[in-house]
């Protein structure tokens, strides 16, 4: 895979721009250079991730010593997601390969010539009986959830997970489901406001023009502060993206018509279209949208009960920055959450209070640039995790090995029970010297 990365490079910028007018710095970074970096990290830890882990044993079972042993799972299926099509499809495969299993790729039907690149590739430099990649869309999805796998991991949206995740329980396959949700960004005042907001700005249209599940989609902050912050953005996106952004090369384009469709219903919805602050230009021909802030939205507004998954922000004012954490807990739990603040004891509330795949403070998005940490979802943003090691263990089993010797063979558990035996079983599983003391001198109760 590494070697398929270094010699196609252009090859694959090439097909993401196809797609989504993907940014060549984006492509290269966000994608290429981030599956380098996994491969090379499993090349370099694979033999230790392999290690059988030793485990302590008691006194129920000595004299004894145990390990865990992970084994492949078997056949694994991985239908990847049409916004970061290679690092999506790929990243899971490393994992899925360093466990040793085999697997079938289904990359999205969204991102056509990023999907035929990947098969065309994945043919020519990967091992053909151990991994095999299904171009198609619903017909060729449906085809494969209807057999039998030993894992089956997704990457999309929530409706779809719950049609994996059904055809999964037929077969008692367990699944992945990397998903995503509204993620919050809490702004707090007395900052260095200009960091923050090209921070917010390079994790929302930075990323795939906001179409990437950990992007951030709304902001909180006080209606004291709002003004400010709108100032900064309309300075800095100008700054990045020009006068008419809808000429920067540095923004990709919406997918397709239809999330182009979808976008617009969430911008103009009559309680949403007068909010808007900034942007909101379209060009329905190239399917861009301008990056647009709008401010004070209605709680009940579409924008603010769905992800957006787009270049739109909505600006949320509270009174006091406390107020947040029971704004985000209100509503299902995000696949990310971020809070800008130099208050250590907010930091700390923050932590404590908001529940979410993962929290970033001070920045957004790059906690996915760190394969020391899961990457995952919780509640409707997912379920299990992955990168680095946890995407070893994820297509792992963990299989418990406990080895005895025939010496040290008590005839405590076998027949005929009396109750000096339960006593000191009891005090065996109890695991206390002075019960089992106790017990072998015939002090404690039955």
């Amino acid at each position: 895979m590494l070697k398929m990365m270094d010699e196609n490079e252009p090859q694959i910028v090439a097909a993401l721009r196809d797609d989504l007018s993907k940014p060549e710095l984006e492509s290269s970074i966000y994608e290429i250079a981030m599956l380098k970096n996994s491969c090379k990290l499993a090349l370099k830890k694979m033999k230790h991730w392999m290690m059988p882990e030793k485990a302590k044993t008691s006194l129920a079972t000595f004299p004894s010593s145990a390990e865990i042993v992970s084994e492949p799972l078997g056949v694994v299926l991985i239908i990847s997601a049409w916004n970061y099509p290679f690092l999506l499809s790929l990243d899971p495969v490393i994992g899925a390969i360093a466990a040793g299993n085999a697997i079938v790729l289904k990359p999205s039907e969204i991102s056509p010539a990023t999907a035929s690149l990947l098969a065309k590739l994945v043919a020519n430099y990967m091992d053909s009986s151990c991994i095999k990649v299904v171009e198609g869309a619903v017909p060729e999805t449906t085809a494969l959830l209807e057999q039998k796998w030993d894992k089956i991991m997704y990457t999309g949206n929530g409706r779809i997970a719950r049609i994996v995740m059904a055809a999964a329980a037929k077969h008692l396959t367990p699944v992945v489901l990397e998903l995503g949700g509204k993620c919050p960004v809490i702004v707090d005042s007395g900052i260095n406001l200009q960091v923050a907001t090209r921070r917010i700005i390079a994790g929302k249209w930075g990323c795939n023009n906001g179409q990437a599940c950990i992007s951030p989609d709304y902001i909180i902050t006080t209606k004291d502060y709002a003004e400010e912050l709108v100032d900064s953005f309309k300075c800095e996106l100008e700054l990045f993206y020009g006068k008419n952004p809808l000429e920067s090369k540095d923004l990709s384009r919406v997918v397709n018509s239809n999330h182009f469709a979808r976008l617009l219903k969430l911008l103009d919805e009559d309680k949403v279209s007068s909010k808007v602050v900034y942007g909101g230009e379209r060009d329905k021909s190239n399917l861009k949208i301008a990056p647009t802030i709008l401010l004070d939205v209605p709680q009940d507004s579409l924008i603010m009960n769905e992800e957006i998954f787009g270049p739109l922000l909505p600006i949320i004012t509270i009174d006091k920055v406390e107020d947040s954490f029971d704004l985000i807990t209100s509503g299902t739990k995000p696949l990310a959450a971020y809070m800008f603040t130099n208050n250590k004891k907010l930091k700390e509330k923050f932590v404590e209070k908001v529940s979410a795949g993962g929290l970033v403070i001070n920045d957004t998005t790059v906690h996915l640039a760190e394969p020391t940490l899961p990457f995952g979802g919780v509640g409707d943003s997912g379920m299990g995790a992955y990168h680095g090691k946890f995407s070893f263990d994820t297509f792992s089993h963990k299989k418990a090995v406990l080895y005895r010797s025939f010496a040290g063979d008590a005839p405590l558990r076998y027949p005929p029970y009396t109750n000096g035996k339960l006593r000191l079983l009891k005090a065996l599983l109890g695991g206390s010297i002075l019960g089992i003391i106790r017990a072998l001198m015939g002090w404690s109760k039955a």
